[in-house]
């Protein structure tokens, strides 16, 4: 059952409060929008400060919320849980410092979620620098807990819940991934993802983790290993699996590794026939690999490039996907057919392709 449904169905009958749990440290650039944007629809702000040395502390209680301090132990779980536990609230929105709600807030209105407890999973859409623009991502979260709902994990730590897990269109914004608070965060995780991996080196989420991490910061061979180990362990339906698989190839592709690429490109094909973004990075795969082997370009590699840039608009935007990239089905795909063309001299192409994207990316 939705979260509609629930609302609908609790309407009235169940209303139950609702408060917001953070945990933060350092965060005084982020923390009032977080906050600001919560507080309409919450009936509580609780913040566990875990160490800030800026004016985060000051700014959270400007802002309404009820701030708690905690010792850092190298543990996000025992941070999570610790904040959790000075709530009193039926239910806790979780969100970080760097997070806000973007969209979908009406869906709390009077905090109606129903009887039914299940643990809401967020579309989190975070923003990155890429080319010189902002693209964003989404990725689907467990930020809404019923009472009682724990973590484990010493980072990216997860709930512990044999609840079902509903999918909730609250939208969440994140810009923890722009550039300059990588750059600010750099070396934060990677020792806590390191000693994880010690006590569990078989997990395939914590290995995809690390993964990204020196992907992040362009270690791509260390990347490729680890996303390698990843999805040596992962299973088929393992809900990160599609962003483990296009990361994968990206740092395939950045590593110049094309053969290989293109190899773990066709034994994934058979998984991901209705994914924007496979097709659109394995057409990106395709076009680098060209650019670097003239000899197969034109006969063989740009129109397989062509090919799949045309299957992403085909299948058009899949932001229920796990790490979609906004505008690979769409104007972004269509961006990529006009360059090809422009590169084969077919001006006409071009043209009718720039008009496409423009044409999309104002749709979107």
């Amino acid at each position: 059952m939705g979260i509609v449904e629930h609302a609908n169905r609790g309407a009235g009958i169940n209303s139950c409060r609702l408060a917001l749990v953070v945990i933060a440290r350092d965060e005084a650039a982020g923390i009032t929008r977080c906050l600001e944007s919560a507080a309409p629809c919450t009936d509580a702000m609780l913040v566990l400060d875990t160490g800030s040395t800026d004016a985060t502390v000051a700014l959270a209680q400007a802002a309404g919320a009820e701030v708690h301090r905690f010792d850092w132990i190298d543990d996000f779980a025992a941070a999570r849980n610790a904040a959790l536990d000075l709530s009193r609230a039926d239910w806790n929105l979780i969100l970080d410092a760097d997070e806000w709600l973007a969209g979908g807030t009406d869906i709390l209105a009077g905090h109606t979620l129903g009887t039914d407890r299940f643990v809401g999973l967020l579309p989190v859409t975070s923003e990155f620098d890429l080319q010189g623009g902002i693209e964003t991502a989404t990725s689907w979260l467990p930020r809404l807990l019923p009472a009682g709902v724990r973590y484990t994990g010493r980072i990216h730590e997860q709930p512990v819940s044999e609840l079902p897990r509903v999918r909730v269109p609250l939208q969440v914004s994140h810009a923890g991934y722009r550039q300059a608070e990588l750059d600010r965060k750099q070396g934060r995780n990677r020792g806590l993802l390191l000693r994880a991996l010690e006590d569990a080196p078989a997990d395939a989420y914590l290995l995809y983790q690390l993964g990204k991490d020196h992907a992040i910061y362009r270690e791509f061979p260390q990347a490729v290993h680890c996303f390698g180990q990843a999805l040596d362990h992962a299973r088929p339906a393992d809900s990160f699996r599609h962003d483990l698989v296009l990361r994968m190839l990206y740092s395939l592709k950045q590593s110049r590794q094309f053969e290989r690429a293109f190899q773990f490109a066709e034994s994934e094909l058979p998984n991901w026939q209705e994914s924007p973004d496979f097709f659109f990075s394995l057409g990106d795969l395709l076009l680098d690999w060209a650019v670097e082997n003239p000899a197969r370009a034109v006969q063989e590699l740009l129109p397989m490039a062509e090919t799949c840039w045309l299957r992403s608009i085909e299948i058009g935007e899949r932001p229920d996907l796990e790490g979609a990239v906004h505008g690979r089905g769409s104007f972004l795909a269509a961006h990529n057919l006009s360059v090809l063309y422009d590169g084969l001299g077919n001006r006409e192409q071009a043209e009718r392709y720039r008009a496409l994207a423009t044409q999309l990316k104002a749709d979107c």
